[in-house]
């Protein structure tokens, strides 16, 4: 079976469909190492996307992880750090 990615271009699907996105940050640019508050998300932006890669990817992340996970790069790497825990379980 293989095993599911979440990807950089499925973060910002999920990003504009879940909080939308600041007239002022071009989500298509140079984001993997810049914080989501410097994007523009704040904490409760943030808590509908993980709570929508949760439902998709059918994974629970843990909260202090995805605190920690500031930035996309950060977040893409937690994802498929569970989605391939997930896989060998």
């Amino acid at each position: 079976m293989a095993t599911r990615e979440f990807t950089l271009d499925a973060l910002r699907t999920t990003l504009l469909e879940g909080a939308g996105t600041d007239e002022n940050v071009d989500l298509n640019g140079d984001i993997l190492d810049l914080s989501f508050e410097d994007l523009g998300y704040e904490s409760l932006a943030m808590l509908e996307t993980v709570a929508r890669i949760e439902r998709e990817y059918g994974i629970g992340l843990d909260e202090e992880a995805f605190a920690a996970a500031n930035t996309p790069r950060l977040l893409v790497r937690l994802v498929n750090d569970h989605l391939a825990a997930a896989q060998t379980a």
